[in-house]
């Protein structure tokens, strides 16, 4: 993100000798740098803030009775998570006052390989919203996932020289990292000069220490208040998530309220579009942090100028000369609720509505991702040769997962879904190459009395995972997925119950949110049918096969103990 210089027009009207483009009167202005709030006219003049004071002529708008703050920006995002493209994405996220977002397109990396990288960078030229991209560090993730293709290091140099690329993203490898693995250190030095972007969920002590002594500046996947001071203690950025299966703002706001906001900012990591919808963006996590007892002042704080200077943002975040004019004109402190949102001082949403702006569609290379091999009706079949075997078990509202052994549900000869035992089939099948390779499991938690889901969003490789209680509807799910070009598809005794097409590398759509949400509204219908409770079943099933959060995952390539960082036999 380069900083333009200023123009001789902008220090005209900064020294009050020619009139502004547009001044905001009549509202208080949130000043970051003292968590006050000033009275003043707010002048802007070729796209950035000229001063608080009073000004003659401009453009005026009527501010009275309201709060004025600059523009939100979310700290840690991936905007494939929201099942969107992004120029849908900024219109969702413009009328809730954010301005920027700092992301990491590595759902795309693994995906489509470092092209589907490129094409995300070039989708962002132009829109009414500062996307700034982190380049992908871990493509695979893990040596346990499949993605696509891997990123080498020339991709990710490639990447890292791209404009508007402002770093290197999670490095999700995380024990590699504490272990000094000559790969992962090859691709820090890479990023020399930039931002390095840390995932250490769980991480303390000595491995912690040798974790940042990497130049690792930030983390997001702190789950309880221990670990966020820990982290916070030796240096680091605490960006405080609130996603739709991570909740753990609440849990962690005691950071903020005991040892004040330094250091800490907010990020939402992976939300879905309902939840965009309908609770909101930074404007919800305001919300709820004040409904907690933090001060409107510091909530402000961790959501416009702490992301700026945890990711070395220039002149974003704060209202003050020179910076840009990304501001949001607030009804109240208490909702957040967004009035007027102005984007380099232009009014890019009213009222919670992004004002029209043109976008161009996802190219015809992008939609064709999904490949499997033919299925046969034995492909979900689990043999039972063991007392006890391993199986998933899901933590509620985390992304974390417990390491269980049981005694499997037997039948015919083979290990079975259980719907008394909340016990269902667990598969992830490669749908990149059409391998033919799957692993296969047990996973408690999910909720499923009948029928199967899949999706092809399973981070972080983005094979199709797929949960059921018996193995025809998995195999018809997931057939279904690979006609459709990739989403989300449900069966039932043979029927298809419900599906999303996600074309778009098998992770977006190109619909309107609307169309997109009232989707999912049906699918989550589906689901509670079924008998899950759970309060995102589709991100919450996409995670199982993410290899790099403790404690037992799956991947097309069998279980994974993430704590010892292998691939373990089903049978325990």
């Amino acid at each position: 993100m380069h900083d333009a210089p200023p123009t001789a027009r902008l220090l005209a009207v900064a020294r009050g000798d020619e009139p502004p483009d547009t001044v905001i009167e009549g509202a208080r202005v949130f000043c970051a740098f003292t968590r006050e709030w000033l009275e003043g006219e707010v002048a802007i003049a070729d796209g950035r803030f000229a001063g608080v004071g009073s000004y003659e002529g401009g453009e005026r708008i009527d501010g009275s009775g309201r709060w004025l703050s600059a523009g939100f920006i979310d700290a840690h995002m991936h905007v494939e998570s929201c099942k969107l493209s992004v120029a849908e994405l900024a219109r969702v996220l413009l009328g809730r006052g954010t301005t920027a977002i700092v992301c990491d397109p590595h759902e795309l990396a693994n995906a489509l390989g470092p092209g589907g990288v490129h094409w995300f960078i070039d989708a962002c030229e132009g829109l009414p919203l500062d996307v700034l991209v982190f380049a992908p560090s871990a493509v695979p993730a893990s040596p346990f996932e499949s993605p696509r293709a891997p990123l080498s290091l020339d991709d990710i140099a490639g990447i890292l020289a791209r404009d508007r690329v402002i770093g290197l993203a999670e490095m999700m490898n995380y024990p590699a990292v504490i272990a000094g693995a000559p790969e992962e250190l090859a691709k820090i030095a890479l990023a020399a000069g930039k931002r390095i972007d840390g995932h250490a969920p769980g991480v303390v002590g000595r491995a912690l220490d040798a974790y940042l002594a990497t130049g690792i500046g930030s983390d997001h996947e702190a789950t309880v208040l221990s670990e966020a001071l820990e982290k916070r203690r030796r240096g680091a950025w605490v960006l405080l998530r609130e996603a739709s299966n991570a909740r753990n703002l609440r849990d962690l706001l005691p950071l903020v309220r005991e040892y004040g906001p330094e250091r800490c900012a907010f990020c939402t990591d992976d939300r879905e579009p309902d939840f965009l919808l309908r609770e909101g963006h930074i404007d919800q996590m305001c919300r709820v942090a004040v409904a907690q007892g933090i001060s409107p002042e510091d909530a402000l704080l961790l959501a416009t100028l702490h992301p700026a200077l945890c990711h070395g943002l220039p002149r974003v975040g704060a209202i003050a000369p020179g910076y840009r004019a990304d501001c949001v004109l607030l009804d109240d402190l208490s909702s957040f609720r967004a009035a007027l949102v102005l984007k380099d001082g232009r009014v890019v949403a009213r009222d919670g509505v992004a004002e029209p702006f043109a976008s161009a569609p996802a190219p015809d290379w992008v939609r064709d991702s999904v490949r499997i091999a033919p299925l046969a009706d034995d492909s979900f079949r689990l043999p039972h040769s063991s007392e006890r075997v391993r199986a998933i078990g899901l933590i509620r509202d985390q992304i974390l997962s417990e390491h269980l052994t049981l005694i499997p549900s037997v039948r015919g000869g083979e290990v079975v879904a259980d719907p008394e035992r909340d016990l269902a089939k667990i598969a992830v099948v490669e749908r990149h190459h059409a391998t033919g390779r799957i692993g296969l499991g047990l996973v408690r938690g999910f909720g499923l009395r009948r029928g199967a889901v899949a999706t092809t969003v399973a981070h972080d490789a983005h094979n199709i995972v797929a949960v059921g209680m018996n193995d025809d509807d998995l195999r018809l799910c997931v057939e279904r997925l690979a006609e459709i070009g990739g989403g989300i598809a449900i069966y039932e005794d043979g029927e298809l119950r419900g599906e999303l097409a996600l074309p778009v590398a098998g992770l977006m759509s190109d619909e309107p949110a609307d169309v997109v949400v009232a989707s999912l509204d049906h699918l989550h219908a589906v689901v509670r049918e079924l008998g899950s409770t759970l309060a995102a079943p589709f991100m919450t099933l996409s995670f199982i096969a993410l290899s790099v959060i403790p404690a037992l995952k799956i991947t097309d390539q069998g279980l994974v103990d993430v704590e010892r960082f292998a691939i373990v036999p089903f049978d325990a």
